[in-house]
C-alpha cells in the first residue's frame, strides 16, 4: 500500500505541473490560429486543474497526507517545467508527451489500485484515462499538417 500511496503522490504532482504547464501554454500562445489554440488549451487545463482535488481526496482515503507545496510537487512531478514561451506547435508536442506520460503513470496505478483492492481508487483512475485518451487523440489531431 506504501508504494501505491506514494505512486499516487506522483501522480498528484505530474497532474499538477501538467495543469501548470499547460495554463502557461494558454497564456502565452501566438500566431495565426491563437484564438483556437486559446481556446483549446483553456479546456484542457480546466479539466486537468478539476482532477486534482479528487487525486488528493483519493490519497487522503489511503490515510496519507496529500503533497501540496511548489516544492513537494517539483520533486514528485515527472512533466518537466517549461520556462519559456515556443510555438504553438511546439507547445502541442510538448503536451501530447506531458500526457502520454500521465496515461501511463494512470495505467500503472490502476493495476497497483487493482491489486491492491481499492475498486473506487481503480473506477477513478479509469475515468481519467479515458479523459486523458480523448485529450491524446484532440492534441495528435491538432498537431496534424493542414
Amino acid at each position: 500500500m506504501d508504494q501505491l500511496i506514494e505512486k499516487m503522490k506522483a501522480y498528484h504532482a505530474s497532474n499538477f505541473a501538467f495543469y501548470l504547464k499547460l495554463h502557461f501554454f494558454h497564456w502565452n500562445v501566438e500566431g495565426p490560429n491563437f484564438p483556437q489554440y486559446h481556446e483549446f488549451f483553456a479546456d484542457l487545463y480546466t479539466d486537468v486543474h478539476g482532477a486534482a482535488d479528487a487525486i488528493a481526496e483519493h490519497i487522503r482515503a489511503l490515510q496519507s497526507y496529500a503533497p501540496g507545496s511548489f516544492t513537494r510537487f517539483s520533486a514528485l512531478s515527472s512533466i518537466a517545467d517549461q520556462i519559456d514561451p515556443i510555438p504553438a506547435s511546439e507547445m502541442i508536442d510538448m503536451a501530447i508527451s506531458d500526457n502520454t506520460k500521465i496515461m501511463f503513470m494512470i495505467a500503472n496505478l490502476d493495476k497497483m489500485a487493482s491489486d491492491a483492492g481499492e475498486i473506487g481508487l481503480c473506477n477513478f483512475l479509469q475515468a481519467r484515462h479515458e479523459i486523458h485518451r480523448k485529450h491524446q487523440w484532440m492534441l495528435r489531431a491538432t498537431s496534424k499538417p493542414m
